[in-house]
C-alpha cells in the first residue's frame, strides 16, 4: 500500500469512527471485498484504482448508520457525496457513494438519479464493485468477523466461494447468498459458498 493510500484510509476510518461506526465490522467487510476482488480479477478485470474505490466503499458503507439503520445505504452516498473531511475528489465521492449505497437493498435502476449521472463504463464499474461489497457485508452480517478466510473457485456456470469459518456461520452463508443478486446478474454465474 502506497503512503498515500494509507493517509487515504487513516483519513477515512477517522471520519467513521467520527460518525460512530464499526470500524471492526467496516475492515472486515473491506478485508473480504479485497480478497473477492484479487480472486475475481480473472472476470473483472479491474484496475488498482478500482480496488482502492472498493476499499474505500467498504470502510464506508454503513456511514449513514449514525441516523439509523433505515435508509442508511441511501445516507452512505450522501455523506460520502458531501463530507468534507473525506480526501475524494468530486469523480471519486460519485463513484466510491454509489458502490457504498448499494451495499444493501434495491439494485441500480435508472430511477436512481446518482446513478444514471454516471456514465456507461462507471456505472458498470459500480455494479462490478458493488456486487462484491454486498456479498462480503453478508459475510460479516453478524458483525463477528466469523470469516477467516476466503478463496474462490471460477467454474463456467458459478463460482464457489470456499470459507474458513471461526463458527458454523449459518447467518454469514444465508446473508450472503441472499445478497447474491447483483452479484449473479453482473458476473452471470450462480454464486455458491462452501
Amino acid at each position: 500500500m502506497s503512503n498515500s493510500t494509507s493517509s487515504r484510509t487513516e483519513s477515512i476510518t477517522h471520519v467513521v469512527e467520527e460518525y460512530g461506526g464499526d470500524i471492526r465490522h467496516a475492515r472486515q467487510v473491506s478485508t473480504l471485498a479485497l480478497r473477492l476482488f484479487d480472486e475475481l480479477q480473472p472476470l473483472h478485470r479491474r484496475t488498482e484504482t478500482d480496488r482502492e474505490y472498493l476499499e474505500y466503499a467498504a470502510l464506508l458503507h454503513d456511514i449513514g448508520w449514525a441516523e439509523g439503520r433505515a435508509g442508511h445505504h441511501k445516507r452512505a452516498l450522501e455523506t460520502i457525496r458531501r463530507e468534507e473531511q473525506l480526501p475524494f475528489n468530486e469523480y471519486e465521492r460519485r463513484i466510491i457513494g454509489n458502490i457504498a449505497r448499494y451495499h444493501r437493498k434495491s439494485l441500480p435502476k435508472k430511477s436512481h438519479t446518482p446513478f444514471v449521472e454516471l456514465n456507461a463504463p462507471d456505472r458498470e464499474l459500480v455494479c462490478k464493485l458493488a456486487a462484491l461489497l454486498r456479498v462480503a457485508d453478508g459475510l460479516d452480517v453478524a458483525h463477528t468477523d466469523a470469516v477467516r478466510e476466503i478463496g474462490c473457485g471460477i467454474h463456467p456456470d458459478r463460482i464457489v466461494i470456499n470459507c474458513t469459518f471461526s463458527s458454523p456461520a449459518v447467518e454469514e452463508r444465508k446473508s450472503a447468498l441472499k445478497k447474491s443478486d447483483l452479484f449473479e446478474s453482473v458476473y452471470r454465474r450462480r454464486l455458491v459458498i462452501e
